[in-house]
C-alpha cells in the first residue's frame, strides 16, 4: 500500500527493505512512546523513503531514532529551541527542516519544524497527503 501511494507521487522513489519487527519494537523502547501505526505500517513495507534528489521524505528506522533521541537529549538543543518532547521526526527537506507527528496529543496530522526559526506548523493532514506533497517534484520547498 504506501509504496504504491509513494510510487504514485514519485514514480523513481527508492525502496528499502522492511523493517525488522523486533526493531520496531526495540524503536519504541528506546523511544519511550509507541510509533503511530501509519508510521510502523510504512516502515513494515519499507525502511524509509528516498525520494527526489536523493532526500529522505521517511527516514530508515534507525536514523528516526537517532536523530529523536538526539534532539530530546542534547543540552546545547535545549538552549535553542523549545522541547521537543512532544513531536517525532521521521524525514527532512534536505536542507535542515524536518517532519514529525506530534505525539501529544497524538494525531495524524504532520508538522514542519523549521530550524531557522524554530516554528513549528501544520503541512499534511496524514502520512498519505505528506508523501503526495513531498514526493512530487515541485522542489524541496513544497511546505512553505
Amino acid at each position: 500500500m504506501w509504496r504504491d501511494i509513494a510510487g504514485r507521487a514519485f514514480p523513481e522513489a527508492e525502496f528499502r527493505a522492511p523493517a525488522d519487527p523486533a526493531a520496531l519494537s526495540a524503536a519504541e523502547r528506546r523511544l519511550g512512546c509507541a510509533l503511530p501505526p501509519e508510521l510502523v505500517g510504512l516502515l513494515r513495507e519499507s525502511d524509509g523513503i528516498v525520494g527526489p534528489y536523493g532526500v529522505d521524505a521517511i527516514w530508515p528506522l534507525e536514523l528516526l531514532v537517532r536523530n529523536n533521541l538526539h534532539f530530546r537529549s542534547d543540552r546545547s538543543l535545549a538552549g535553542l529551541y523549545m522541547p521537543f518532547d512532544a513531536l517525532l521526526f521521521f524525514g527532512d527537506n534536505g536542507g535542515g527542516d524536518q517532519f514529525a507527528f506530534v505525539q501529544t496529543p497524538p494525531r495524524a496530522d504532520i508538522f514542519v519544524w523549521e530550524h531557522e526559526d524554530d516554528s513549528r506548523r501544520w503541512v499534511a493532514r496524514d502520512l498519505t497527503d505528506y508523501l503526495g506533497k513531498s514526493l512530487a517534484e515541485d522542489g524541496d520547498d513544497w511546505y512553505q
